[in-house]
């Protein structure tokens, strides 16, 4: 049985982060740390073996340079021996270490717009000291409750929800069984992502770890279905939540 396997990680850490600021569809890079937090993710699948066939991200730069480092990895790993001496000639390999590795000039990243992050309207790019100087009204509202206040110029909790479902629909519905999909996204909207895969009518918060790891399997071929294999565990697994032992190594 062929599972479709999704790979969802959070960006690496941004300049914005470092500075606490609340990033929304503001363009900042990876800090120094956050491209060694990538080198790291990068080296922690590719020993596990883990190779995407497809990958997704958000256009947004510090999601992009998360992808553009794991697919620049990716490519760059040396072939097994039983595949590099297909340059040389004619070799009797098993057909399966030919399938697996494939040819993987063909994997590219795909940038879409359903994976950005917040859009945060007015607050975008500020951190919570500038918010409060420049908007102190609308921050006194937000801090004193915990309803859903809409931020001028911001997109609403419905729109980002639906475009979680809009994501979700289409990767489903466009890889079959033995398909390995990375997606790069953010914090936040990476909640919507997860509460809609899993079929869930609220969304959960996820207190997610730059460059953490969240791995869903799923028997693609049942998935239309609405008979009792809906429940049947072998066939939808959480194989990965938050994981982001790869931080913890030294260097």
């Amino acid at each position: 049985m062929k599972l479709l396997k999704l790979m969802f990680v959070r960006h690496a850490q941004s300049v914005g982060n470092q500075q606490k600021r609340m990033q929304g569809w503001g363009e900042f890079p990876l800090s120094d740390e956050g491209r060694g937090q990538a080198e790291k993710l990068a080296q922690r699948l590719l020993a596990e073996a883990w190779h995407p066939t497809h990958i997704y991200s958000s256009p947004l730069k510090r999601a992009a340079q998360t992808a553009e480092i794991l697919l620049a990895r990716f490519l760059a790993e040396p072939l097994p021996a039983a595949v590099s001496d297909l340059v040389d000639g004619e070799i009797d390999a098993p057909f399966d270490v030919l399938t697996r590795w494939g040819d993987r000039s063909e994997i590219q990243v795909t940038y879409a717009d359903e994976l950005k992050e917040f859009q945060n309207g007015i607050l975008t790019g500020l951190t919570w000291a500038e918010a409060r100087s420049q908007y102190p009204e609308l921050c006194e509202r937000l801090e004193a409750s915990p309803d859903w206040i809409q931020i001028p110029g911001a997109e609403s909790l419905h729109d980002a929800r639906s475009r979680a479902q809009r994501f979700i629909h289409q990767v489903i519905h466009q890889h079959s069984g033995g398909d390995c999909v990375l997606v790069v996204t953010h914090s936040w909207i990476l909640q919507h992502l997860i509460a809609e895969l899993l079929g869930s009518d609220r969304s959960w918060r996820i207190p997610a770890r730059n460059t953490a790891l969240f791995e869903f399997w799923i028997e693609r071929s049942r998935w239309p279905k609405n008979d009792h294999n809906r429940f049947n565990t072998d066939l939808w697994q959480i194989r990965r939540f938050n994981d982001h032992q790869h931080l913890l190594l030294p260097g």
